[in-house]
């Protein structure tokens, strides 16, 4: 059964989008802004595929349930798991996905790089990121006292999820098992591997004494739901607050474009005045000259609400309150 699709992370895409427009960025913003908008874009189109694979073959199931894109927050660790499948026997299979196009390798010692042409980028494994997630969901499973009939610890699989376009160069089986590291398209054919031949007898006895209803595993999958803390899709790094290179007198003239509801007065320009009218709270309206300004200049405002005392204003002009 199908519990939880993926988050929709359209309004962080505009917000780097609008971003980039600016015509006072810096090299290092600019910078940031393309590779993280690259990255998000690649990202968003690799668990989009990836989930429709696993859709195709696990929604529709009586006895598991699936949720795709799900972070958690305990103790202070996060844990970005791009798609859960909670078994019927009390198991858990975590599936990384990496949307590379060119060719993955992994060497005899486990190692992972990404090669497009001549150029080849080490990457970390995305087996021991996995697993490091599932020790943080360890922790969240014992406070929700979401366990197995047979032991306490639920049993953890990470399977990593390639675009199907991409070629994947590995180890010999003996020196390294690559078995859990797969093209998305050929989830049908690892899951019927994974039921015949991974799961030896031991397992399956383990399995049968642990089997549980569709109901309690539709319900550690509504548990699990609630505790879903989605990222901020408007957070920046600090060093992608505006920077303006000359301050603006306090005597700048005052742009009036006609608002409607707007109480227009002139806004007290130095740090330490009173505010101007909260009328202009939260309105995509510059507080000091009027002008239009951007979503991306407002919600840095309002997340600095005590420095812009809850209104929001241009770029010129929030250098005015530094």
């Amino acid at each position: 059964m199908l519990l939880k699709s993926a988050d929709d992370k359209t309004k962080r895409v505009r917000l780097l989008e609008d971003l980039q427009k600016s015509n006072q960025l810096d090299t290092r913003q600019r910078d940031w802004l393309k590779n993280e908008l690259d990255r998000l874009r690649k990202g968003m189109a690799g668990e989009k595929a990836a989930a429709h694979y696993l859709d195709n073959y696990l929604a529709d199931g009586k006895y598991s349930a699936l949720l795709h894109d799900l972070r958690f927050e305990v103790d202070g660790e996060v844990a970005q798991i791009d798609h859960l499948w909670i078994t019927r026997g009390a198991g858990m299979v975590l599936f990384e996905t990496k949307n590379f196009s060119g060719n993955l390798r992994i060497n005899e010692h486990g190692e992972f790089s990404v090669n497009y042409g001549s150029r080849e980028y080490g990457i970390p494994s995305p087996l021991e990121q996995s697993r490091r997630h599932a020790n943080v969901m360890q922790k969240l499973l014992d406070k929700l006292e979401i366990t197995s009939r047979i032991g306490k610890r639920m049993d953890f699989r990470h399977v990593v999820l390639v675009d199907p376009k991409a070629t994947i160069t590995r180890p010999a089986a003996k020196a390294f098992d690559t078995s859990m590291v797969i093209k998305a398209d050929q989830f049908a054919d690892w899951h019927k591997r994974y039921v015949d031949e991974d799961v030896g007898v031991l397992d399956v006895v383990k399995t049968l004494g642990n089997l549980r209803s569709p109901e309690t595993v539709k319900a550690w999958g509504e548990k699990l739901l609630r505790q879903h803390r989605p990222a901020d899709l408007l957070k920046l790094p600090d060093f992608m607050a505006p920077k303006n290179p000359a301050p603006i007198a306090a005597s700048a003239p005052v742009r009036a474009v006609q608002e409607p509801g707007v109480n227009y007065q002139t806004t007290p320009t130095p740090s330490g005045a009173e505010p101007p009218s909260p009328d202009l709270a939260r309105k995509l309206i510059c507080a000091h000259c009027r002008g239009k300004i951007s979503f991306a200049e407002g919600k840095f405002c309002w997340n600095n609400e005590r420095r812009f005392a809850g209104l929001q204003y241009c770029r010129e002009h929030q250098t005015l309150f530094q």
